[in-house]
């Protein structure tokens, strides 16, 4: 698909390795992130992946107010979007959260609010261009809310109900939307933790999401193994589930 591919969250390791991999035809790509003077190494991955034309726009994911501004300077300078990475995030302290209202609600503003306000303005953007794919993480946190990680994961289920709808209103438009759901990924935002079964790496989890992009699909999980697990997973009682760690 012709245009630019615009990655919202330029540091994502997920976000950066789609990008790579989308990028090995050349093409225009955008990296979008706070402080996006710094992104000289994700710009080099880039370039060398392939990518012809990499460009950068400061993005502040929590400054919703400047959402359609951003989308708006990226398509006058860069041309129509043909395909849109949403990868920002934050992980947060469970424990601090559980304290800290401000703490839990950034959270959810990051991780919930902010995708709800960005996938509406892209939603309506790409309607009037009449194409382009989305690409929106998910997470099988929000599957099924542990209580490990309810914070976290109350945002991701919020995130894939909101997106899933949101993939249905866009039937028929021209536009898709690819929702992932990946498992455990070992990467920046896990350094520390030990590793949950079938965890993934970003380059898995890049590889998976490309694969479904070409083959038009709606939804992929991450390991494919998930799927069948959590729809066992749903069935647990409730005194089993709040004991399951991470």
């Amino acid at each position: 698909m012709s245009g630019t591919v615009l990655v919202l969250g330029g540091r994502s390791e997920i976000g950066l390795a789609v990008a790579r991999k989308l990028a090995g035809g050349g093409g225009k790509f955008v990296l979008a992130a706070r402080r996006c003077g710094d992104l000289d190494d994700e710009e080099a991955s880039l370039r060398r992946a392939g990518a012809s034309d990499v460009a950068r726009v400061e993005f502040d994911a929590d400054d919703v107010a400047r959402h359609r501004a951003v989308l708006d300077r990226v398509v006058a300078e860069h041309g129509p979007l043909a395909t849109v990475v949403v990868a920002f995030g934050v992980l947060g302290d469970q424990e601090r959260a559980e304290r800290d209202a401000a703490h839990a609600m950034a959270v959810i503003h990051t991780d919930y609010v902010a995708h709800v306000s960005i996938l509406t303005e892209l939603a309506n953007l790409l309607r009037a261009q009449g194409h382009g794919r989305l690409v929106v993480f998910s997470s099988v946190a929000g599957v099924r809310v542990r209580r490990a990680n309810y914070v976290y994961g109350s945002a991701k289920a919020g995130l894939d109900g909101f997106a899933s709808g949101l993939a249905d209103a866009l039937h028929g438009s021209g536009v898709r939307l690819l929702l992932v759901r990946p498992g455990f990924v070992i990467g920046r935002m896990t350094e520390g933790m030990s590793a949950a079964p079938f965890a993934s790496t970003p380059e898995q989890v890049a590889a998976a999401t490309v694969r479904a992009l070409h083959r038009g699909r709606g939804e992929v999980w991450v390991p494919p193994v998930l799927r069948p697990v959590f729809f066992l997973m749903r069935l647990l009682p409730r005194a089993v589930w709040r004991r399951l760690p991470r």
